[in-house]
C-alpha cells in the first residue's frame, strides 16, 4: 500500500467506468481477495513502460478458489512515485 496514492481509482477499460475509488477501498478489496485465495499466484507475462504508465499483461491462477486461469492487462498510471489510476482489461473468453 506504500505505492498507492490515497485517491487511487480503478477503471474498466471497456466502458471507462470507475470500479473502485480510494486507497481504503483498495486495501479492503485486496485483503479480502488474499484471505479468500491462499494459493493465489500472478505471473507477469509481459511488461511495457511508457512514460508514466506501466502496462502489465498478467496471468492469475487460484483467485477466489476459481480453477480457471484469468488473463488481465493492467495499466498503472504513476505520479510522484504513487499509483494513482489503474485501468483493467479482462481477456474475453
Amino acid at each position: 500500500m506504500s505505492v498507492v496514492d490515497p485517491n487511487i481509482s480503478f477503471h474498466n477499460f471497456s466502458d471507462g467506468s470507475v470500479t473502485m475509488k480510494e486507497a481504503a477501498a483498495c486495501k479492503i478489496f485486496y485483503s479480502t481477495l488474499f484471505a479468500a485465495s491462499p494459493n493465489l499466484h500472478s505471473t507477469i507475462l509481459a511488461r511495457t513502460i511508457f512514460g508514466n504508465k506501466v502496462i502489465d499483461n498478467e496471468g492469475i491462477i487460484d483467485s477466489n478458489g476459481i480453477d480457471e486461469p484469468i488473463e488481465l492487462v493492467l495499466i498503472y498510471e504513476v505520479e510522484n512515485e504513487k499509483i494513482g489510476k489503474v485501468t483493467v482489461l479482462r481477456k474475453e473468453l
